[in-house]
């Protein structure tokens, strides 16, 4: 039987029927043991596992390296572990959490992504459903076209989209880049019936189907990309941000004309039922950890844009997010 279109309405149903099922099978007395024998003690900052819900390499798994790396040169944490908890666009990992209540050794990133996945998989587990800690940074996005294509700006790419959307296949690398190109679609006019997503299994993949044809034009993370861009294979015409970037010299989306302005942000969350004290003091744990000049050398090296929110506006933040992002898939047929 032929698998359905990547982008169709069926795939996407497919896809949440799926995701929920790994989501919801995912948490076992392995994965549990596995966590709480690296948690054992009574002081919190003896040892502390951070869960990277990908695996390693990726954004999230880079956030929970530099942060070990940062609170072990500081001493912040007696010991620190990373555990890579990959699958199902991070919600197995927050299904995990959500078992280990009223363990305050563990903490998890997070993000965006992970908050695409509830909704889109339809899981029953949620970022509501943790103790949501702090965003940290935010990675933005950029659209590209393989170096020799035939669309030199955004306009260009965007007018051709509208005209005729079925012959102008997007990728990206995940649930975030999916609904960067829907809003972008959605604030240019574009008939979403028509629209045509190839799947990519991460920032890699992606770009190998822009330079191999099978996508024309493509959303992802600046630091997947940037090498791409100033080696000339790939052709950036947009940075998926608010306004200019200092070092980046791409025209933002909202320059150009386009409000389409979502990043990739990190969150930091651990399991529900921890008190109000633990809360506070692994709240300082974050703060102290990027703090520290390592961090800043790190947002630097990675390309990523420092964006803290803590308490009540964090809160605030992942509500607004959350709506945000629900009405794009609902727009989608998801």
């Amino acid at each position: 039987m032929d698998s359905p279109d990547p982008g169709s309405p069926g795939r996407r149903a497919v896809l949440k029927g799926v995701g929920a099922a790994i989501a919801l099978g995912s948490f076992g007395t392995a994965a549990y043991g596995s966590i709480t024998s690296r948690t054992s003690g009574t002081d919190l900052r003896s040892n502390l596992t951070i869960i990277a819900p990908a695996a390693a390499g990726g954004g999230w798994d880079t956030i929970a390296r530099e942060m070990q790396m940062v609170q072990r040169e500081h001493s912040i944490i007696n010991s620190t572990q990373v555990v890579n908890m990959p699958g199902a666009g991070g919600t197995i990992a927050l299904s995990n959490l959500t078992g280990l209540a009223g363990d305050a050794r563990t903490m998890m990133v997070g993000g965006t992504g992970q908050l695409a996945a509830t909704i889109q998989y339809e899981t029953d587990v949620a970022l509501e459903d943790v103790t949501a800690l702090a965003v940290v940074v935010e990675e933005y996005g950029v659209i590209v076209v393989p170096g020799d294509s035939p669309h030199e700006t955004l306009d260009d790419l965007v007018q051709a989209w509208r005209q005729d959307p079925g012959s102008l296949p997007w990728t990206g690398g995940g649930s975030f880049d999916e609904l960067v190109i829907t809003d972008l679609a959605l604030k240019s006019g574009v008939d979403l019936s028509r629209f045509q997503y190839v799947s990519s299994d991460g920032g890699g993949e992606a770009i190998q189907a822009l330079l191999n044809g099978t996508a024309a034009a493509a959303s992802g993370g600046y630091p997947d990309n940037v090498d791409q861009i100033e080696s000339g294979n790939l052709r950036a015409l947009a940075l998926v941000a608010p306004e200019p970037v200092e070092g980046v010299e791409i025209p933002t989306t909202a320059e150009q004309g386009y409000d389409v302005t979502m990043t990739n942000w990190r969150l930091l969350a651990a399991p529900p039922g921890i008190s109000d004290e633990e809360r506070t003091e692994l709240e300082a744990v974050i703060r102290e950890t990027i703090d520290a000049p390592e961090w800043a050398e790190a947002i630097e090296r990675y390309h990523w844009a420092e964006n803290r929110i803590f308490g009540e506006d964090l809160a605030a933040f992942l509500e607004q997010e959350r709506t945000r992002i629900a009405a794009l898939y609902e727009e989608m047929g998801a």
